[in-house]
This record gives C-alpha cells, structure tokens and sequence, in this order.
C-alpha cells in the first residue's frame, strides 16, 4: 500500500491538467490503488441493500399539522422535536432512504465553542440530544463517541481567539484547558507540537455517527406518533391565496397521493433551492463538493482527540484506529447540476483540489506521511452567503419553512436548530435569538441573485478557517445595494475569488488593505480615526451617512389599531411627533426598536408623505434589519386581519443624521425653520426646506446629543450634502462612520438590535420599561408576559460595565460577581469622552433568583478577556450623561 503523500503525488502528476473553471460541474477520475475504494468510514448506513423497492415504506396520510421534507440530520431531528413538543400529526417525507442526501457521508464532528452565544446553546443541545436523551429515551445507542477536541494555535492571535472561546465557555460550564506544546504533546504523543504556540483542549467535545443518530430519533419519534415515510418523493407543493391575498401552503404532492397541510419544512439540503421553487420560495444557498479522506491504521491513534488545525485549514477526525482527513480550501468545485437521483452516492476526488490538505495534515501528524489512504469521501454539501443556516418562515409564503442551508455543520447544529424550529412552528417564533439563522436576514433584492450568492458563498467557504476578527467585513459581491451617496464614498473592486479559478488576485486594492489592518484583538490602527470621529461629534459637529435605514409607511382604515397592537409605546400623540418604541413577540421578547413618527393626513406626496384620509405613521428602521422588520410587522398584520397597508420607501429616500453641540447653528443656515427648543422639540419631526429641497427633519439621536436626521428623496441627497458640508466648514463638520456610532450609542448607553437587544430579551430586562405603555389600559403584543415579568421580578438584567485599564473588549467576555460567571458582556467598545472601556451584558442571580438593584450594587464583579480578569465598576445607569441634558441642547 502506498503512502499518503507518495501517493497522492503520482496521482496527480499522471493526471495534471489546468485549473478548472468556477463553473465545473464533474470531476476527474483517478485510478489509483491507494483511493479505489470510494466509501464513508462508517460501519453502517441506511443504504438500502435491496433495490426491488420503489414505492413508499408507508402508505400516506391524507392530512397532516406538519410535512418535514428531507430525511437528514436536521429533518429527523426536527420531527422529533416536533412529537416531543406534542405535535404528533407530523410526516416526514425522504425521497430516498434516511440520510441518503449528505447527512449519511458527513464526518460528524462536534465541536462544543463558537464565537456566538447562541451557538455555543444550540451545540450544548445537540449534544445532550446525541449523548444522553435519545439513549434514556429509546435505550439505543447513537453512536456518540467522547473523545475530545483540540484546537491548534500556530501563532499568538489564533491563541488569543482560542482564549476567548475558553472564557466565553466558562459561563456555559464547558471545560476546556489552554495547553503548552509540551502538554500538548502529552496529550496527543503523535503530534508535531515543533511550530505550535498552544492548544485549546476540549475533553467533552466528540464524534456524531449519522445512521445511528437519525434511526434513533425517527423511532423516538415514531414511539410518540410521527410519520416516518421513505422512498416518498415530492413533486409540488400547493399554494393557496387566502381572503386577505397572503398566499398559505395547501398541500404536498408526491406521485402516490397528495397530503393537506398548512405546513411544509424545508430539510432538503442541497435540494433546498429546487423544493423552495415548488412553492415560489427564494432558498439562497450554492452546492459544492466537500471532501475527506480516510487513512489506513495508525498505531497509537486510538482514543485521541478529534484536531481542527485552523491556521493549516485542516481537521483530523479519529476513526476507531485511523483517521479521517478533510478541511476547506479557496477553490471548491461548485455542484450547479443538482441531480435528483443523487443517492448515497459521492463524487470522484479532485486531487488538484485536495492536494493543499495532505501538507497541512502531515506536518501536524508526521505519521500520516507513512500511512496509505484507505477511501475517499467526496459528496455535495450546501453552503450559503455568510455560512450560516437558513431557518425560520419563507417571506413568501405563510406556512413554509426553511431548516436547510448548514455549511456541512447539519450534524453538530441539527439537534439545537431542529428545538428551534419546531418551537418556531408551533409558536410563531424559536426561543433562542435566532436571527443569525433567519432566512429574513437577507434583503429581499438579494436572495435570488446568483452573483452575490455564489461570490459570497465561495468567501465564506474559504475563510471558514480563519480568525474570527471582530470587525471583519467581506470582500465579495460589494456594491449590490448602493445609496445616493455612494458616489461619494470610495469604491470597492470586483471580487477576485482569492485568486481561485484563474482569476487574477486584485493588487493596490485601498479597501482590502485598510481591512486588513483591523485584523487584530488589540486595539486597529483606526482607533484614533474613530476617536476622532467620535470627539467632533461630543464637541462640535459630525455628520452620519445612515441612508440604509428602512423607511416604511403604515396607512389604512385598521392603521391605528395596528400601531396599537404593534408597537410598546404610545404612538397615536399628535400628528408632528416621534416615538422611540419597541415591537414584541408573543413571549414578550423584542423584536425591533424604531422610531414611529405620526403624520398629518393628506394627498401623497411621495417619498416623504403618503397618501391617507386617516392615521399614517412613518417607520424608521435599522437598516441591517429592516427586512426582518418588514416581515415582522407583515406577519403580525396578516395574523390580526388588519386592514392596513405596509409600503417600502428605503429605495426611494436616503437619510444623513447631523449631531453633536454645533449642529443647531450650522442646520440653522440650510434648512428654512426655527431650530429652537420651543418651535422643534426634541422627539418632533416636519417637513422643510434643505438648499431649496423638501426634507423632513426630525429632531433625534442616536449617540446623545443635540441633533437632528434629515430624509432626503434621492435625487435631494447630494444637493443637500454639499450645502451642509459648505455651511458646516466653518464649524469644523466632519463626517462620521458607523463604528463611531457604535462607540457613541454605547457611551450613552443605547441599544443595539441584535447585540444588547434581541428577540429573547424583554424590554423589561434591557433597560426600556419606559418604552411600554404598561400605565395605560392599551393591548399590545406580548403586554401579558411583560405584566408577568414585572410582578414577579426580573430574573436578569442588563448592566453597564467600565474598567480603567486600557484594553479593548468586543463582547463575549465573562461576568463574574464575587468569583462566580453570572453572564457574558454582549457589547462592549471603547467610550472615547469618559476614555474607557464599556461594555454591556445582561446578569443573572446563579441562584436563579431576581436580580435587583440591590444585587447589582452589593456585588464585586470582575470581567474575564482571553483568560485574563479585570476589575470592573457596574453602573445601573450610564456614566454619560445620564440626565439626558445634551439631546435637549443642555451643554455646561
């Protein structure tokens, strides 16, 4: 038997050819002896044996409360989430045999850390799932393996995000242990620890085995009355349009029979995309070939830890005595020729591609270099734009769900995702913040552009690997959304794919260069820039471009009655206000915060007025989540029967935002109206005139100072720059980015949608009790469990954190109150005008008591970065400027 690295060299030297296009869709053949053998390293599939079989292992329902499509990790899982949650009239449909797409080659890792909260909750489920529910449950093995996992460092950075992850996981209870080389080579005797800088050891990470984990949830399942049907394709999905014109799933069809339901869940994998066509649904996900390869025996191999070698982009998985080797590279071959008929079948090895893996593993593990390959495992995987799953309820149409688009981590996430999901069926919305995961993430423009999909599904693929930068951005498919002002603003160059497919690697490229600058844990060379930024604003005048803001109209005969029900704080003050409020799910949790500005009814006068006889309200939304928003409110309409109507002005308007102590006196010279106190108000908004242009003005901030946002319809934008930045000359006016937002909104103490607000937090919890008309006897969504919460007591809060020390915190970081983890910091920048770091996290009571005043100020708490703790001051209140004095214009 050859060896691995001998081998694999004759093979491709026989058989060079030039490098591939990025639209391959087949591969070449090799035929070698060491990889002959194409085959999982598995001891059992689901492979069916006999193929006499055609027709369904079941006969069908003719009605169902759900239809799973999809027998993989996350279609088995979601069905049985689904039947232990109590909803038993559920079908899952597999057009072949379970696992038969891509669940059945996957290498199964789990891995316990991830930069991300949620993750790290989700993974800890899946795991109980695999190692310990199902068991007590059904008294079968899954085929759970706890073996370990062992990050490797090459250098003091990827250490330092190794670090994190450890102190992240302390407040989850998760062992892990930073090592030496030497302790490392203790562990694993096998290792080459010659060019490490240290290790994370994870003793409770471990293997997954496919065949055996979805046999067993599908009889857990079954055992509670769900439906397990096999060899079952699907042909169409039936849509109906209701009175209201929302269009609801109706039914599937398969060639044997058709089953009624008002809910479908898309758990096809890389067949996502083709299913979602059925029912008119955009799935946003590319297919690419994912590859491994499965060594010989190697003596001393057995019982060691699984190994992720980020910086060498390379994992190896213990298998029983050998192992299996795989990892991610810049130019994965794109499967576009999805075939149906592709069952528990895999691709032909491109070695060319797989070439930059054997060097990595093999410096790692010098003994591989004298192992022969015992088969290879090259099979579809879905990949999507930014790496992360699609889930959650189709835009499209009402009742059709999307659990697919995995990244090749279907098996690790699918127990955690498969709970969500299926409390997202049942309840409208998953418990955890799962908007990372949210198909509605994604602007609606985008999810059939197969440009920005493919582009950026090759980046995220190929940087899989890489550190995880806080301020990373990425390079592929820029400028698909522009504002009026991009012209303005520096360009970006045209994706280069890495160099990959013959493409030639952009050089002098101003923005891949400033970006990289920002790849550090340490402080980025822009500090000072946005310091900058951010003491213009405190001292004098800065203006923010925030043109990507969603701007909607709410009108109709039900509009009041909606913004009722909507939105936590009263809206319906007199027409020429602005409210700053909340929107909730059901449980309370918050959806959004916004700005709801109330108009005078009139004709149109669009963008900047819409026509209404009635009550109009305008919507000013955060723009990274405005289609999340959008869809929020659309759902919450179509569930009241409301008769209202929702319309989308972002496109049509951009949107700059002046502020800072000089930004009367200089708007006081473009716009046309008395900028005092008494004739605009703070929290007030009018139409004027801007350099002889029709804006509306409001009176508001985002950073805690005197100012004012200007919306401006398109063809006004620039007009109206120039003059402001003409008049603002003399005032010192600069103009300001979003990272100085960030450090200004923290400083003040204001949320961010997503970091320190989120769907699982109440506004109770976060500080915004004055957003809730809870004095007033006006129904809102999710009042109930507001009421509750607050006669019971907050179990956890928010609290403001500050350190003297100069270092820089980006979130994730552990709390501890008298030595013990009581939550992690969700946010935390550097707040230049009181010169130190702030960050914000929510604590809770380890006793699981309320969480008072008096337990924030009795307490010693203490902030844990990278390992390393620092003693911290918590503030119930923001140490800037906590009595509101500089929004109204109150400057000592």
């Amino acid at each position: 038997m050859a060896f691995l690295r001998s081998a694999v060299r004759r093979m491709v030297s026989a058989v060079r050819s030039p490098p591939a296009p990025i639209c391959r869709t087949s591969t070449r053949s090799y035929s070698s002896e060491p990889t002959r053998e194409k085959g999982v390293p598995y001891e059992k599939t689901l492979k069916q044996q006999d193929q006499a079989s055609t027709g369904p292992s079941k006969p069908l329902p003719r009605s169902a409360d759900v239809v799973v499509i999809g027998g993989g990790s996350l279609g088995c899982q979601t069905i049985y989430h689904l039947a232990k949650m109590g909803v038993t009239n559920v079908v899952l449909l597999e057009r072949d045999r379970l696992t038969a797409g891509t669940t059945w080659h996957t290498a199964g890792l789990l891995w316990q850390l991830r930069p991300s909260d949620v993750e790290v909750e989700l993974l800890a489920h899946t795991r109980n799932v695999i190692s310990k529910d199902l068991e007590e449950e059904t008294g079968l093995h899954t085929g759970w393996i706890q073996n370990g996992g062992l990050f490797i460092a090459s250098n003091k950075q990827r250490l330092d995000e190794y670090k994190r992850l450890m102190s992240l996981g302390k407040v989850y209870g998760i062992e892990s242990h930073v090592l030496s080389p030497a302790e490392t080579k203790d562990l694993y005797p096998l290792m080459n620890v010659d060019d490490l800088y240290g290790t994370l050891y994870v003793p409770k990470d471990g293997t997954m085995d496919p065949a055996g984990t979805c046999t067993t949830l599908t009889r857990a399942a079954s055992a509670r009355g769900a439906t397990v049907i096999e060899n079952c394709r699907v042909t169409g999905i039936q849509v109906r349009t209701d009175d209201l014109g929302v269009k609801r799933v109706k039914a599937v069809e398969t060639p044997h029979g058709t089953i009624e339901t008002p809910c479908v869940v898309n758990c096809a994998g890389v067949w996502a995309t083709k299913l979602g066509e059925m029912a008119g649904v955009k799935v946003p996900l590319v297919a690419m070939h994912h590859a491994y390869v499965v060594t010989e025996r190697i003596e001393g191999i057995k019982n060691m830890p699984n190994v992720r070698d980020h910086d060498a982009s390379v994992y190896l998985r213990l298998q029983g005595d050998a192992l299996s080797v795989g990892g991610y590279e810049h130019n994965p071959i794109f499967w576009d020729e999805v075939s149906d008929k592709f069952a528990f079948s895999l691709f032909d090895l491109d070695w060319d591609v797989f070439m930059q893996h054997i060097d990595g593993a093999i410096n790692r593990v010098p003994v591989l270099e004298q192992t022969g390959i015992k088969s290879t495992v090259c099979g579809p995987e879905s990949f999507t734009a930014d790496h992360k799953p699609l889930m959650g309820e189709a835009p499209e149409v009402r009742g059709f769900f999307l659990g697919c688009g995995f990244n090749s981590a279907g098996m690790m996430l699918g127990g955690g995702c498969g709970r969500e999901l299926a409390h997202w069926i049942i309840h409208g919305r998953p418990e955890k913040d799962m908007y990372g995961y949210d198909i509605r993430r994604f602007h609606n423009s985008l999810t059939d552009n197969q440009r920005w999909i493919r582009e950026r599904s090759h980046e995220s693929y190929a940087k899989n690997y890489s550190l995880v930068f806080p301020f990373d951005e990425p390079l592929a498919s820029r400028n698909m959304r522009k504002d009026p002002f991009h012209q303005v603003s520096g360009a970006v160059k045209n994706y280069d794919f890495y160099g990959a497919y013959e493409n030639k690697k952009n050089v002098n490229y101003k923005y891949s260069e400033l970006l990289s600058k920002e790849y550090t844990f340490d402080f980025p060379p822009h500090h000072d820039v946005i310091k900058n930024e951010c003491l213009s604003c405190r001292h004098g005048v800065a203006v923010f471009d925030m043109s990507y803001f969603g701007k909607f109209y709410l009108t109709g005969p039900d509009a009041k009655k909606a913004a009722d029900w909507l939105f936590t704080a009263d809206v319906n003050k007199k027409p020429g206000s602005t409210v700053y409020t909340c929107m909730l799910n059901k449980r309370g949790g918050t959806e959004s915060d916004l700005t709801v500005s109330r108009l005078e009814p009139g004709a149109a006068n669009l963008p900047l007025a819409p026509e209404s006889n009635g009550d109009a309200y305008y919507l000013a939304i955060g723009g990274a989540v405005a289609e999340h928003n959008w869809n929020h409110i659309r759902t919450v309409l179509q569930d009241q029967g409301f008769r209202c109507n929702l319309t989308d002005h972002s496109e049509d308007m951009g949107m700059i935002s002046i502020q800072g102590p000089k930004s009367r006196e200089l708007l006081q010279e473009v716009l046309d109206t008395d900028l005092s106190n008494e004739a605009f108000p703070f929290s007030t908004h009018k139409v004027v005139n801007a350099a002889g242009h029709k804006v509306r003005a409001m009176r508001l901030s985002f950073v805690g100072e005197l100012g004012w946002e200007l919306h401006i319809p398109r063809d006004s934008c620039l007009p109206v720059y120039h003059a402001l930045m003409a008049a603002g000359a003399k005032h010192g006016i600069i103009n300001s980015g979003y990272r100085a937002i960030d450090s200004l909104s923290i400083e003040k103490g204001y949320r961010h949608w997503h970091a320190d607000l989120r769907p699982d937090d109440t506004p109770l919890e976060a500080g915004l009790g004055f957003t809730c008309k809870l004095k007033s006897s006006i129904p809102f969504q999710g009042r109930d469990r507001l009421e509750k919460q607050k006669e019971e007591g907050l179990r956890r809060r928010i609290v403001c954190f500050t350190i003297d020390e100069k270092i820089p915190m980006f979130g994730l970081e552990a709390i501890f109150r008298n030595g013990v983890p009581v939550g992690h910091l969700r946010r935390a920048d550097y707040g230049f005008f009181i010169d130190k770091t702030i960050g914000y996290g929510y604590v809770r009571n380890p006793d699981g008591g309320v969480v008072s005043a008096d337990f924030i100020k009795s307490g010693d708490f203490t902030l844990e970065r990278m390992g390393v703790t620092y003693k911290a001051k918590a503030h119930l209140k923001t140490p800037f400027d906590p009595e509101n004095k500089r929004v109204k214009g109150i400057y000592a």
